[in-house]
C-alpha cells in the first residue's frame, strides 16, 4: 500500500512563489514516474508535471515556471512554483500509479 501526504500550500499573491512537498510512504519504485495534478472547482483534474528518473515532462500552462524534482533517498516529490499567477489557483494532488494524495490548496491573489 502507497500513501501520499502533500503539504506546502497555501495563499500567495501572483508573482509569489510556493513549494510543494509529497512525502511517499509504502513501496515506491524510483523508474515509476510520480506527478502532480491540479482540479479547481466543476473542472477535471488536469496534469501539471511529471518527473520519470531524469526526465520531466511539464503542462504547457506551467512551463517554464514550475520545476518538479524527485528525491527518491526519501520518496520525497516536490513542486517548485514560481511566477504565480490566478489560473494557478487550485488544489494540487500527487500521484503514483493509481494512488493520489489528498490535496493541498492553493490560492493565488492580490
Amino acid at each position: 500500500q502507497v500513501q501520499l501526504v502533500e503539504s506546502g500550500g497555501g495563499q500567495v499573491q501572483p508573482g509569489g512563489s510556493l513549494r510543494l512537498t509529497c512525502k511517499a510512504s509504502g513501496t515506491i519504485y524510483p523508474f515509476k514516474p510520480m506527478s502532480w495534478y491540479r482540479q479547481t472547482p466543476g473542472k477535471e483534474r488536469e496534469f501539471v508535471a511529471k518527473a520519470i528518473a531524469e526526465r520531466k515532462l511539464y503542462a504547457n500552462a506551467v512551463k517554464g515556471r514550475f520545476t518538479i524534482s524527485r528525491d527518491n533517498g526519501p520518496n520525497t516529490l516536490y513542486l517548485q512554483m514560481d511566477s504565480l499567477k490566478p489560473d494557478d489557483t487550485a488544489v494540487y494532488y500527487c500521484n503514483y500509479e493509481s494512488f493520489w494524495g489528498q490535496g493541498t490548496h492553493v490560492t493565488v491573489s492580490a
